[in-house]
């Protein structure tokens, strides 16, 4: 498979040979900072040795990880000897450690011929840094645990089948010398919204390795849950890591919301988390925790209420779990019993990471509490704050100073830059990038985490397609395309960028496929974009080195999406009534996949039509598609799928007598173009609003046999989209003098889940020229439904005459 590939590969790009030669021979992610291609291979056999200074222990731990991976999936036995011993006959891979300073302690330098291999670093993370590369300058099958040469396994769930491992393993001959291009490469996992185990915290950590990213911001507690044990505080645990309930589908999906009324737990022992560090820590990366403060505190406050402002939350109930997404009224109030916990919290957390970082979070901290608090108030005037959001920066700097005398240095959110920022802060940059920018103009060190680029919780490809995720489109181009030192800052400022992190926030993952869903391959785009140079990067060669790449995750068995692959539809309606629909995917693989379809409704096979040209339907249809390589699925067969109508109105022109909405206008006549609309998390797709009435006359183009209207509404009450309260249709042969066909009551009041309603409207059979629908706007949200009393919209997706 890993030969196919690369055959593919030079046949879609053409390239000079050297440049051919340095991307097809080398497919690593992330690419290297200088790579010089060579001639010739480099075979290991049984009577390869390896070379290693077993007097370092450190580098030698390094390599005999390395050499029994390879032994394991090939069985060749490589034999291992101290460089102090004067090498067995055979080839040779010698390790040795330099005291060149220009490799930095994560660079390295791998020369290989076709008798040698030499590896040299400074650092073991050098040593570590190189191992990941010649793991990939190795065929894809020598990852994972899967079973010895010659063996086909398939992942379970899966119909991607192991790599083979080849009965020969060759290096290509080459000489790399690498360097990361910033010091911090981060991803972050949220565990509070949903918790993972142990296990797959590991897994996790040794994916990120093989990319060659070094932290691992572990997002320890948050409003729905909290996920440490604190010693001194057992009630953390006891009834902090537990919720009722979860908030079933996305957050507005409901109205009223739906809740599947069953308990949720976890938490990590302190014995689990010292595990993960050491763990960690092998790999070469430190672990960050973060314990939010002074909001997102729901958790803490429903275990120990004497935190709070008050007794009871702002609701006036007790303090709970919370057991739905968002932000949270309830937050730490910072009297000196609080300061005390969170100090003594902070201690016991110290303990357990020994990294030089701790985040404090600092983000989307409400301030009604604050301001009806009369301690609040009497704080803010005798420490002579201007505001809340003096209290705030008041509290974080306390917590700095407590952090920066035990020896460390805390991280907050950019949230933390409103009132003044902490004299020692880091400044995670997630609003955008105008808060790095802030803090590098002001001397400190930022982390750039923007969420247009780095928030893996957002879709990565079309909404309706996809998962439900948070919101947002974030696809692998625009990961890629991010560049983390923003063009505004100085070259003095420019340094206070340490790097960029990959986030992944969880209300909407519940289980570790998903997330590694979520996370691959776009982390894989991010891997290269704070390793390797800027001047090197190009998304073409990426994108041509990634079906190799996802070998190495199959074989890893990570589920990796494959959204990369998607074929998806898009259409335009014909001048005679018809729709065409083409489709086409991002991919561009090694050659075009074969995009194979249905129109039917069921799953593509490989053995589904071929696309070969647009199709064009004569009648309503739902088309899915799917795409193989020589009969092997590469996108995921049952998720792409899309609905089209065709009536006497597709393709017409239509005249709007209420003008729509500034947020949702139409464009183009998209409510005859036959595409039907979508919703993805906060996402619509074809929708046209209106805030008062939907009227508007359809020019059938002729006279003709008439007896029923279509239309398609979005009921989305939970921002205040109701249905109409009624609909009239009326026709006409002169667009002047209109007959009414029909006028029907509709359920404007009607809640439940958001949707695209498709209300038919049956009439006695006429003949008309011009059709005219009048949808009547229910005006205010009616009883019942989320926000009642508040003006209502209406939406339309595509309407349809038959």
């Amino acid at each position: 498979m890993f030969t196919r590939f690369i055959v593919l590969i030079s046949f879609l790009l053409p390239v000079t040979a050297a440049f051919s030669q340095s991307t097809d021979r080398y497919q690593l992610i992330p690419y290297p900072a200088q790579l010089e291609p060579r001639s010739g291979t480099f075979t290991l056999s049984r009577t390869t040795t390896v070379m290693i200074p077993f007097a370092e222990p450190d580098v030698k731990g390094i390599v005999e990880t390395f050499v029994n991976q390879i032994n394991h999936r090939s069985g060749l036995a490589l034999s291992v000897r101290n460089t102090a011993k004067t090498a067995a006959p055979g080839n040779l891979i010698q390790f040795q450690s330099l005291r060149d300073s220009t490799l930095g302690d994560e660079g390295y330098r791998i020369d290989v011929t076709d008798q040698l291999v030499t590896v040299e670093a400074r650092n073991p993370k050098g040593f570590f840094y190189a191992v990941q590369t010649l793991y990939q300058l190795l065929p894809p099958a020598v990852l994972g645990s899967g079973q010895r040469a010659g063996s086909i396994g398939v992942l379970p769930g899966s119909s991607t089948p192991l790599s083979p491992v080849p009965q020969a393993l060759s290096l290509p001959a080459c000489r790399i010398e690498d360097r990361p291009r910033y010091v911090y490469r981060g991803l972050h996992l949220d565990v509070s919204r949903h918790f993972f185990p142990v296990a797959f915290i590991k897994k996790y950590l040794d994916v990120m390795a093989l990319h060659k990213f070094n932290t691992f911001h572990w997002h320890l507690t948050d409003d729905q849950g909290w996920r440490i044990e604190i010693k001194k505080y057992p009630t953390l645990t006891q009834i902090g890591s537990h919720r009722s309930e979860t908030i079933v589908g996305h957050y507005d999906n409901n109205d009223p919301q739906v809740f599947d009324k069953k308990p949720y737990s976890g938490f990590y022992t302190q014995d689990d988390i010292r595990e993960v560090v050491q763990y960690a820590a092998e790999r070469h990366i430190n672990v960050i925790p973060e314990i939010e403060l002074p909001g997102h505190a729901t958790a803490a406050l429903a275990a120990y209420p004497e935190l709070g402002c008050s007794p009871r939350s702002l609701n006036g109930d007790a303090y709970n779990v919370a057991t739905k997404w968002g932000v949270f009224g309830d937050v730490f109030c910072p009297t000196e019993k609080t300061f005390t916990f969170l100090q003594d919290v902070l201690t016991e957390v110290m303990a357990l990471f020994p990294g030089k970082y701790i985040h404090i979070g600092g983000d989307e901290c409400p301030k009604s509490v604050w301001r009806k608090s009369a301690f609040c108030q009497q704080l803010i005037k005798r420490l002579h704050l201007k505001n809340e959001h003096g209290l705030q920066s008041y509290i974080i700097k306390r917590i700095d100073q407590f952090v920066t005398s035990k020896g460390r240095r805390i991280i907050g959110w950019d949230e933390i830059l409103e009132g003044g920022l902490s004299p020692n802060a880091t400044v995670m940059s997630w609003r955008g990038i105008k808060g790095g920018i802030e803090a590098a103009r002001q001397r400190h060190d930022v982390i750039m985490t923007p969420s247009p680029f780095c928030y893996f919780d957002y879709y990565q490809g079309d909404p309706t397609q996809e998962p439900t995720a948070f919101g947002g489109s974030l696809p692998l181009e625009k990961v890629y395309a991010y560049n983390p030192t923003p063009a505004e800052l100085t070259p003095d400022q420019a340094t206070h960028i340490l790097g960029a992190q990959g986030n992944l926030w969880t209300e909407y993952i519940d289980t570790p496929e998903q997330v590694e869903y979520m996370i691959w391959p776009r982390a894989a785009a991010l891997a290269e974009v704070v390793w390797t140079p800027q001047a090197n990067r190009d998304y073409t060669t990426f994108i041509r080195r990634l079906p190799t790449h996802f070998e190495r995750l199959t074989n890893l068995n990570v589920n990796y999406a494959r959204t990369f692959y998607d074929a998806l539809p898009s259409a335009r309606p014909t001048t005679d009534g018809k729709v065409e629909v083409t489709l086409s995917t991002k991919s561009q693989p090694a050659v075009a996949p074969e995009i194979r379809f249905t129109t039917d409704g069921s799953v593509p096979s490989s053995q589904s039509p071929l696309y070969e040209k647009p199709l064009v339907l004569e009648k309503s249809a739902i088309i899915r598609t799917a795409t193989f390589e020589n009969g092997k699925s590469l996108s995921q067969p049952f998720k792409v799928q899309k609905e089209y109508l065709v009536s006497k109105a597709t393709g017409k022109s239509y005249t709007l007598l209420s003008a729509p909405g500034s947020t949702r206008p139409d464009k183009n006549f998209s409510l005859t173009d036959g595409t039907t609309g979508g919703i993805g998390g906060y996402e619509l797709s074809g929708i046209v609003s209106f805030s008062t009435d939907l009227n508007v006359v359809i020019d059938l183009g002729a006279s003709q046999p008439v007896e029923s209207v279509r239309v398609g509404f979005l009921k989305y009450t939970a921002r205040n989209v109701c249905l109409p309260r009624q609909v009239e249709i009326l026709v006409s042969e002169d667009n002047v003098t209109f007959t009414p066909m029909v006028s029907t009551q509709t359920n404007a009041a009607e809640g439940g889940k958001r949707s695209i309603v498709r209300l038919p409207f049956d009439f006695k059979s006429t003949t008309a020229r011009y059709v005219r629908i009048i949808a009547r706007n229910a005006g205010k949200v009616p009883a019942g439904l989320r926000n009642p009393g508040k003006s209502a919209k209406l939406a339309v997706d595509e309407m349809e005459v038959r």
